[in-house]
């Protein structure tokens, strides 16, 4: 029997000669297994630049908390492949938990035997094995996060989601969706389907307009941040205002200002649901339980932490684009104030984000940037010099290291005292670094 290791690797060698963007590769493999997309449970599907999967994490936590069963697929996977596929009921408590060795195996087999050697990339076939295993368990509701973009997602095969939710847009993989933010926006309102209501997250105006207009071509009703609801941070609760709803909330578990605008988003979604109701106690229960891995994680005690004198504080971040680059900084900025330490970064990128964009919200705020690899990466990252390189460009003092424990070395000897040490700039690092604290070899992407 093979691992899942060796079935995704050899997944991977049907990526298809030449990409066209389409559905059509992912709809005829669904077609040969019965169409297990046509017998989901109800549907959130989930898109945005930023905050889509923390907006995931929310509602994940909210429904648990209101006594259902939710099934949840997310990307890319921190350690373990496992984590994209969440099966409800599964976990503790019968909470959804990360789907086992064996049952990855034999729907990977499955899908694998039907699609009989068709070129096809890995996230749409495993995409299908979603797909296959969700139907087979039951479940209130299933979460349903896009993987890149969103109109021509393998993800956007479900036509009649229950509700839709478009989280902040901005720049990021600009060489497939678009070189403006308005290509970006357009490529994301692809989720819109007629007669579901989508909500919208806090957006710029023009990206506002795109979405607007592809409302109205579906006939989409919008639930609009700003307009139709807000949240906002007042004397240490989150507030939730819409027409018909004042909710006065705990602050959410996960940390940063951008947080409020992603809880009160789940929030809003919450509440529209139709499928079933949510209760204001299951709400608050889920803002103070939510999970997210390397979202302004603290790491307190591992292989790394002990690295590290008394005093000092160790962060986990995977944000990687300009947007994400100006929200961390923000926060780390709050945390300063609140509790002043020297803060410095350690940061690997992949080779085709916007180092330069992402980096230089921290000029004045980073005592200097420490560039390492992103070892196992799935595409060319940063060379630490070219990262490094980026970094100066940007305003910030920066160096070399070879991997991220001989960063903190080396930022461990430069000052003595307590400081505050970010590890950030990509999800795949992000992962790396939790493999290694948790001492397993991390599964590629």
């Amino acid at each position: 029997m093979p691992t899942s290791d060796q079935l995704l690797a050899e997944l991977k060698l049907l990526h298809p000669k030449l990409i066209d963007l389409s559905l059509g590769r992912i709809e005829r493999l669904l077609a040969k297994l019965g169409d297990p997309h046509k017998h989901l449970p109800p549907v959130i599907h989930i898109a945005g630049t930023n905050g889509k999967g923390s907006v995931t994490a929310y509602l994940k936590a909210m429904i648990e908390a209101a006594g259902r069963r939710v099934h949840v697929y997310t990307s890319p996977h921190l350690v373990r492949f496992h984590e994209r596929i969440e099966i409800a009921g599964t976990g503790p408590q019968g909470r959804a938990a990360p789907i086992g060795e064996a049952e990855l195996v034999d729907i990977l087999m499955r899908t694998r035997a039907v699609n009989s050697g068709d070129d096809i990339t890995q996230f749409e076939i495993t995409t299908a094995a979603a797909f296959l295993a969700f139907a087979e368990h039951p479940a209130d509701v299933l979460l349903l996060e896009v993987g890149l973009g969103g109109r021509l997602d393998a993800t956007n095969v479900v036509a009649e989601p229950a509700l839709t939710v478009i989280t902040p847009v901005s720049m990021d993989h600009a060489e497939k969706l678009g070189s403006t933010l308005e290509k970006i926006a357009a490529e994301k309102a692809g989720i819109v389907k007629p007669g579901v209501a989508c909500v919208v997250s806090q957006q710029e105006e023009r990206v506002l307009d795109v979405i607007r207009r592809a409302a109205q071509d579906a006939g989409a009703p919008l639930v609009v941040w700003g307009e139709d609801y807000d949240a906002y941070e007042q004397r240490g609760r989150l507030i939730f205002q819409k027409h018909d709803h004042l909710l006065d909330l705990p602050l959410p578990a996960l940390v940063g200002r951008h947080q409020i605008v992603n809880a009160g988003t789940a929030v809003a979604a919450a509440l529209e649901l139709d499928c079933f109701r949510i209760e204001e106690r299951a709400i608050e229960r889920g803002l103070l339980a939510v999970n997210w891995p390397a979202r302004m994680q603290r790491l307190d005690t591992g292989p790394l932490p002990s690295l590290l004198k008394a005093g000092s504080e160790l962060w986990l971040d995977g944000g990687h684009n300009p947007a994400a680059g100006q929200n961390l900084a923000q926060t780390l900025a709050d945390l300063e104030e609140r509790a002043p330490k020297p803060l410095y970064l350690v940061v690997g990128m992949m080779g085709l984000k916007d180092a330069a964009g992402f980096l230089s919200p921290f000029r004045g705020l980073a005592r200097i940037c420490v560039t390492v690899p992103i070892p196992g990466a799935h595409e060319a990252p940063f060379a630490p010099d070219a990262l490094a390189a980026a970094a100066r460009g940007a305003g910030l003092k920066a160096e070399e290291a070879s991997d991220v424990e001989a960063a903190l070395k080396r930022i461990e000897a430069l000052e003595s005292g307590p400081k505050r040490i970010v590890i950030a700039g990509s999800l795949y690092l992000a992962g790396r670094v939790l493999a290694l604290q948790e001492g397993v070899e991390p599964q590629a992407n």
